[in-house]
C-alpha cells in the first residue's frame, strides 16, 4: 500500500505551486487584511457606494485605475527581482511602491500587511523573509512576490492571485458595510473576473516610468476615513 505524502516535495511541482498560491490568496492568511477597506467604508458612509452595482463599480474602478498601474506592475518587477536573487532591486521597488501610497492610512496598511507576511514566511522557513522582519516599510507586494518565487509560482498566476485576494477582501468589506448577502458577493466576484484578467494584462504592459497612477476618489475616501468617528475598518 502506497504511503501518503507528508511533505510538499513529494507532491507534483505544478500542484504545489497552485496550492501555495491558494494559500497566499486565502482570506485566512493571518496578515489581518480583513481589518482594512481601503476607503470603501467612507465611500459607503458618503453614499457613493450603496448597493451591489455601485460597489462593483467602485471595486472595478480601483482595480483598473490603481492596482493595474501600481501594485501589479510593481509586483511583476518584484517577482523578477526575487527570481534573480537581487535583493537590492527588490528593495528599490519596495521603496517606490511605498512612496506611491498617497495617504497615511494606506501606507500604514501596506506596512502592517507586509510585516505580518514577513513574520509568517520566516516562520514557514523562507530565509530571505528574515531581512524584512524589522524593515520599514515592508510592502505586502514585496513579501508576496518573495513567497511566489520561493514556491515557484509563475508570474501571471502571482498577479492574478494577488488581485483576487484584494478583490475578495473588498467584496467582503462591501458585504458587511452596505450590507449585502453572500450570494450578492459571489455575483460581484464573478462579474470581476474579466477585470482581473485585464488588470494582469495591463500590469505586464506598463513601462517602468509609468508605474503608479492616482485615483482622486480613493485618496479622498482614505483621507476622510481617517477622521470618521465610528468605523469598522482601519482604512
Amino acid at each position: 500500500m502506497a504511503a501518503t505524502p507528508t511533505h510538499t516535495e513529494q507532491i507534483p511541482l505544478a500542484d504545489t505551486a497552485l496550492l501555495r498560491l491558494l494559500q497566499l490568496a486565502s482570506p485566512t492568511l493571518p496578515v489581518g487584511a480583513y481589518a482594512y477597506s481601503q476607503g470603501l467604508e467612507y465611500a459607503v458612509e458618503a453614499g457613493w457606494v450603496r448597493d451591489q452595482t455601485s460597489a462593483s463599480d467602485w471595486i472595478r474602478g480601483v482595480l483598473g485605475n490603481v492596482l493595474a498601474w501600481t501594485d501589479l506592475p510593481a509586483l511583476a518587477r518584484l517577482h523578477a527581482a526575487w527570481s534573480a536573487g537581487d535583493a537590492m532591486v527588490a528593495a528599490r521597488w519596495n521603496a517606490r511602491l511605498h512612496a506611491l501610497r498617497e495617504t497615511a492610512e494606506l501606507r500604514a496598511e501596506d506596512h502592517h500587511l507586509g510585516s505580518a507576511l514577513a513574520r509568517l514566511l520566516h516562520d514557514l522557513g523562507v530565509a530571505a523573509a528574515g531581512d524584512w522582519l524589522e524593515a520599514r516599510p515592508a510592502c505586502f507586494a514585496t513579501l508576496f512576490a518573495l513567497a511566489a518565487t520561493e514556491w515557484s509560482i509563475a508570474l501571471r498566476a502571482t498577479l492574478l492571485g494577488y488581485a483576487w485576494a484584494w478583490a475578495e477582501n473588498q467584496v467582503a468589506a462591501a458585504i458587511k458595510l452596505i450590507p449585502l448577502g453572500q450570494a450578492a458577493g459571489q455575483r460581484m466576484l464573478s462579474g470581476l473576473l474579466p477585470a482581473l484578467s485585464d488588470a494582469a494584462d495591463t500590469a505586464l504592459s506598463v513601462e517602468d516610468q509609468a508605474v503608479g497612477r492616482s485615483m482622486p476618489g480613493l485618496v479622498l475616501a482614505s483621507t476622510r476615513h481617517a477622521r470618521m468617528y465610528s468605523r469598522l475598518f482601519r482604512s
